[in-house]
């Protein structure tokens, strides 16, 4: 295992009711075939061994024991196949039947986990048949093997500590206090579920609804394996709905009412990586060592076949983009209306430069007003033309002033920094760092003062990626007194100008927000060369939807240097070579460490989503924080 991937599967083979030689002989096919793709966990139905649906032959002792030599025929298919493999069928332990889960490793019988919460309702009447499972683990000779059995077992790898888990069969789940609750604060990072969840109109997705669900509670993984094609449909159907999720997500699922399998990678560091971020994720202090069982499996490189999204803080989907994109607008809007409510403040100064960020800024400063029901007038809308202002970037900031209905203000800030200049001795032909700042200090100034003037408040516009980079003037563009896109990565700030775009009934307005998202991001504090912007940021510190990437998997997850870049070459495959993506990973995380001194006196601003940097909020970072350990291991890739 690398990077703390494992390659899982959920199974529904053919079956044929009662009939527990050709269902072994799938079951067997089934575990060679997963076992030929590199699947280290394989899970079945529930009584896959029988058939769920066998009614009263479940009374018939010749079903029952027939069972029992097929889980041995079955135990020893997994020899050599390197992998945990669970599957389903009826126990008789002193006098009682249960409906159970045997876990089955390398010929060996590790366990048997009763059926916690039998229904007895609607089609349901599993309590004619079976028994609620026992809590203490008892041992019960099963397949001329002493084997323990209880609700309370967890298996767990010996070569791959990360791995626990815990076992539930279908109803459990939907339980009002599953099992899994209590197994996942035991140390369980992943939960198998055994089902035959037969099917009716709706269904599919409030079962959908409860493993993502559950998934997302226990910040673990959750396989579902459903009963399909085969079970009797003498009252129901089956559909052999199957199912993978890691907290909260779904990375794999069946096409129903065909039998087969689903398989994909879950990531288990990921998943102790947020247990360890939530404080409220309690873990029993007091775990019965006896009721963990121990098995082995090899574990070599795992080849990923799930997907990587390349923009982690977009959604792929576009109606959830665009909800979410609502949604994000709306936070912004709120929280700036809070600070504008709270400082009875009825003014507020923006500087428009016509690209995305100030853009951005003030759209959500005209909901924030119209949502107070104050005058558009209250809001300044200042240009600052400069020594790298080109007529485009001026139109479309004009144009756009003017199409919202604000006030329109512009200042030239040529004259006052040549004076500046003069005053400390600075050569203006010499275009270096100094020549720069000067520019975006001279802006923040000048919106500073017609704050004061006003009585109103310098809303800033400088976006999350900027600041994870220190791409920002110190003292310049860097403070404001609310930063409305403070939380908001480039690559989401595009969607959200976009959506706006999209959403927008001024054919004007429109046009401007298109040219916009058509011109290159750039500050603007170089001459330009025959009209056109010179200075490109994404070629100075790298492209921004790398760089969101990075600060996503790295924030958000903890991921180290060698895994980010892993799993970026897969999400930029055919997009960025390897070498260039190594290179400006070196260089995020070179700036992201020396640039912490202005993430460390930020203006306020609205958290959005689940990765921010404010320093009140979610970066409790020092500034002096050395990124050695982590260069090193960038250059231990090359």
């Amino acid at each position: 295992m690398k990077d703390g991937y494992l390659k899982v599967a959920a199974i529904t083979p053919d079956l044929k009711v009662a009939d527990t030689i050709y269902n072994t002989e799938r079951i067997c096919e089934k575990i060679k075939e997963c076992g030929a793709l590199g699947v280290k966990v394989m899970v079945f139905p529930e009584l896959c061994i029988t058939g769920y649906s066998c009614g009263d032959l479940f009374l018939q002792d010749i079903l029952l024991k027939k069972a029992q030599k097929s889980l041995k025929k079955i135990a020893k298919c997994t020899v050599g196949i390197n992998a945990i493999v669970f599957v389903g069928l009826p126990v008789c332990v002193r006098g009682k039947l249960y409906n159970a889960a045997a876990a089955l490793c390398n010929g060996e019988i590790l366990g048997l986990v009763p059926k916690t919460f039998l229904p007895n309702y609607n089609e349901f009447y599993e309590a004619r048949y079976f028994t609620k499972g026992m809590e203490e683990t008892v041992y019960i000779e099963i397949a001329d093997e002493l084997t323990p059995m209880g609700t309370n077992l967890l298996f767990s790898c010996e070569t791959m500590p990360e791995l626990v888990i815990g076992i539930e069969i279908c109803e459990d789940l939907w339980a009002p206090n599953p099992p899994s609750i209590k197994q996942a604060l035991s140390g369980a990072v992943l939960t198998v579920n055994l089902s035959a969840s037969d099917e009716s109109a709706g269904k599919d997705w409030y079962r959908r609804s409860l493993v993502k669900g559950q998934s997302a509670r226990l910040l673990g993984a959750y396989i579902y394996a459903g009963a399909g094609i085969g079970e009797s449909t003498q009252d129901v159907v089956y559909s052999g709905h199957n199912m993978i999720a890691e907290n909260g997500v779904l990375l794999a699922e069946s096409k129903k009412f065909e039998n087969g399998m689903i398989c994909t990678e879950i990531d288990l560091l990921k998943l102790l990586a947020e247990r360890r971020r939530n404080t409220t994720f309690e873990t029993l202090n007091e775990v019965d060592e006896e009721n963990r069982i121990e098995f082995l499996l090899e574990m070599e490189h795992t080849k990923l076949t799930r997907t990587v999204n390349p923009t982690p803080f977009v959604p792929d989907e576009k109606q959830e983009r665009d909800r979410r994109c609502e949604e994000i607008l709306t936070i912004q809007s709120m929280g700036l209306r809070k600070r504008l409510d709270h400082t009875n403040c009825k003014c507020a100064v923006v500087g428009i430069s016509g690209g995305l960020d100030s853009t951005l800024a003030l759209l959500v400063t005209v909901r924030a007003f119209d949502s107070l029901h104050l005058d558009r007038k209250g809001i300044l809308a200042v240009t600052m033309p400069g020594f790298g202002t080109t007529d485009r970037t001026y139109a479309n900031a004009v144009n756009m002033i003017e199409s919202l209905g604000v006030t329109f203000m512009e200042v030239s800030i040529k004259n006052a920094v040549n004076v500046h200049f003069q005053d400390i001795g600075q050569d203006s032909s010499n275009h270096d760092v100094t020549y720069e700042n000067a520019q975006a200090r001279e802006r923040t100034q000048i919106l500073m003062d017609i704050a004061n003037k006003e009585g109103g408040m310098v809303i800033g516009t400088g976006d999350m990626s900027e600041l994870a980079l220190g791409w920002a003037t110190y003292n310049g563009d860097h403070m404001s007194m609310y930063g409305v896109n403070s939380s908001v990565p480039k690559t989401l700030v595009r969607h959200l100008v976009r959506y706006y775009a999209d959403t927008c009934e001024d054919i004007k307005r429109k046009e401007v927000l298109l040219d916009v998202l058509d011109t290159p991001v750039s500050p603007e504090l170089l001459p330009p060369k025959e009209g056109n912007i010179s200075q490109k940021t994404e070629d100075l510190v790298g492209p921004y939807e790398l760089h969101d990437f990075f600060l996503y998997y790295m924030l958000r997850f903890g991921f180290t240097p060698g895994k980010i870049y892993r799993l970026a070459k897969l999400a930029f495959l055919g997009v960025y070579e390897e070498e260039v993506i190594l290179n400006w990973l070196k260089n995020f995380y070179r700036r992201f460490f020396s640039q912490q001194f202005k993430r460390s006196c930020l203006p306020d601003g609205p958290k959005v989503g689940t990765v921010a940097l404010s320093p009140r909020g979610d970066l409790r970072m020092p500034s002096d924080a050395c990124a050695r350990i982590w260069l090193d291991e960038i250059e231990k890739l090359r």
